[in-house]
Order: structure tokens, then sequence, then C-alpha cells
């Protein structure tokens, strides 16, 4: 039985955490969230298929594009994660989700000069006095906080 899963409306609050881990994916909730809402028109500035949605795509080895048209149908996050795993051109063995996702939840604020830049000078515009700002996802869940009213 197909679910009707609903957007969210990202110009009113941010998508789920890139933590939330479904089917122990890390990000994978949070593009959803992204997706469907850019479906709707509702993504405010969220992108869908960001650098770091990037990150999963390059792991599980599937199409955006065709997840979003699944995204269109409807279908609740359980049968988008079996779409996903099915398909998926590097099925994943359990061990290797986690490894993936820990890694993840761990990955610093690396890349380039041009890249590390970017992460300073909005990281200064976010907050002068958060010293425990160290990860990528660090960073993402202080920028929805503060975008959406928060105090750093």
């Amino acid at each position: 039985m197909k679910t009707k899963h609903f957007f969210i409306d990202l110009t009113q609050r941010p998508p789920r955490s890139f933590r939330v881990r479904l089917g122990n994916y890390v990000v994978l909730a949070r593009m959803l969230d992204k997706g469907r809402a850019t479906l709707a028109g509702k993504n405010g500035e969220y992108i869908y298929n960001s650098s770091t949605d990037q990150h999963l795509v390059k792991f599980f080895g599937f199409d955006p594009d065709a997840l979003s048209k699944e995204l269109a149908t409807g279908k609740g996050d359980g049968e988008i994660l079996e779409w996903v795993q099915a398909h998926s051109k590097t099925p994943r063995s359990p061990w290797e989700i986690e490894a993936w996702s820990a890694f993840m939840e761990k990955r610093g604020l690396v890349g380039d000069a041009e890249t590390l830049a970017f992460f300073v000078e909005h990281l200064g515009k976010l907050s002068k006095t958060r010293e425990d700002i160290k990860t990528l996802f660090d960073f993402g869940e202080l920028d929805d906080y503060v975008s959406f009213g928060g105090k750093a």
C-alpha cells in the first residue's frame, strides 16, 4: 500500500538533521525532505542534491533525478528507502553502511583552500564564539539553527 507523504515547508523550518538515520544512512532523511520541499516549491535556500547529498549519491550509486521522480509519487520514507536500495549501483552491506555513516558524522570541514575559506567566512557570520564546530554536520546544524532565529 502506498502512503501519501506530505512535504515540509523549508521556508518555515529546516529539514531533518544530517544525523537522522534512515536505513542506518545519515543524510538520506534530510535529502528526502529537501527533495519533497523542492517539488512543492517550498525549499527556501535548501538545495536538493547538494554537495553533501552527493556523498550519499556516490556511496549508493543512484540517480538523484530518478529519486526526485519517486518522491513526486508521494511515497513515504520506508518506500523510498526500499527504492534507493533496489536502484543502487553499489549495494552495501550493513557494516559498510555503518562505517560510512560514522565517517560522515565525524567528517571535518575539509576541502581545497576555496572551500575552507567559505567555511571560515560563514562560520564567522554564524558565530564568533563557537569553538565546538568541528564537523560538516556541526556546521550545517548551526546554520539551520541560526537561519531560523536561533542565537549561536
